[in-house]
């Protein structure tokens, strides 16, 4: 059975922030996920972890200018001691927050820049942000984001990943295997899963189109679940959906597919 973790940044929106570790509790989440952490104290957050007896399984580096459409430093020019100064942050936080993995995310190409260009700054900054990682005991995930969500982003299939996973080294650096993402970009769910099963290390789902709950889209969620067990997967599974019509309401879906 998939161990699920709830993305708080999504999921219990009805709630302030920090009432949303309760709320997963209480729905019968043992892990939680959100995008960013760095406007709240480390501390607070670990209490909210402790105080509910909750894993944080995942979040992300600070992802640059988010408001005005940044969407992770990695590939872009001119912004090297950012993505650095970022990488020390987030490992600060994954360390008192006992969270051992962050997902580093690679970033629109700007305009004008050539895609191999934004290919070497992405790897030469993934290697030294894995380095830095690795010692601090934590590991990067990297995660192909499709092009109708994020137009421009730098990853988009999972076999870009996994070379970018074998160039880096699988002790630095896993895979962050996002159902939705797949779905929309390339189809072919479990076969995709299977053949990268050995560099996943965080999986994430959602339906398509509308990135709802399972079962409210396209996807078939008995067999992928299944899936997922079959294949021996026993990571993390970031529940990273919109809840079409609130969020405790849209939980039957883990009955109907036994999760």
């Amino acid at each position: 059975m998939p161990r699920l973790a709830a993305n708080l940044s999504m999921m219990f929106n009805e709630l302030p922030f920090l009432d949303r570790f309760a709320a997963a509790r209480k729905t019968g989440f043992d892990g939680v996920e959100f995008l960013f952490p760095y406007e709240f104290p480390a501390a607070e957050l670990a209490k909210r972890l402790a105080d509910n007896g909750l894993t944080q399984a995942l979040f992300n580096m600070p992802p640059g200018n988010w408001a005005n459409g940044e969407r992770g430093l990695a590939c872009l020019p001119g912004r090297g001691q950012e993505f650095r100064d970022g990488v020390k942050t987030a490992l600060d936080y994954a360390t008192k927050l006992d969270c051992k993995l962050v997902h580093c995310m690679a970033g629109i190409v700007p305009a004008g820049v050539p895609q191999v260009t934004a290919g070497a700054l992405y790897a030469a900054n993934l290697a030294w942000a894995g380095e830095q990682a690795l010692a601090a005991g934590v590991m990067l995930a990297i995660e192909p984001i499709n092009h109708r969500d994020m137009p421009g982003f730098f990853l988009n299939t999972q076999a870009q990943g996994a070379a970018m996973v074998e160039a880096i080294g699988r002790d630095r650096v896993g895979l962050q295997f996002d159902v939705y993402h797949c779905q929309v970009t390339e189809g072919d769910i479990t076969k995709r899963m299977e053949a990268f099963l050995p560099l996943i290390v965080h999986m994430q789902i959602a339906d398509v189109p509308a990135r709802n709950e399972p079962g409210t889209g396209e996807i078939g969620w008995e067999f992928v679940l299944r899936r997922m067990d079959e294949l021996g997967y026993r990571g993390w599974v970031g529940c990273e959906y919109r809840p079409k019509a609130g969020t405790v309401e849209g939980l039957a879906w883990r009955q109907k597919f036994g999760v």
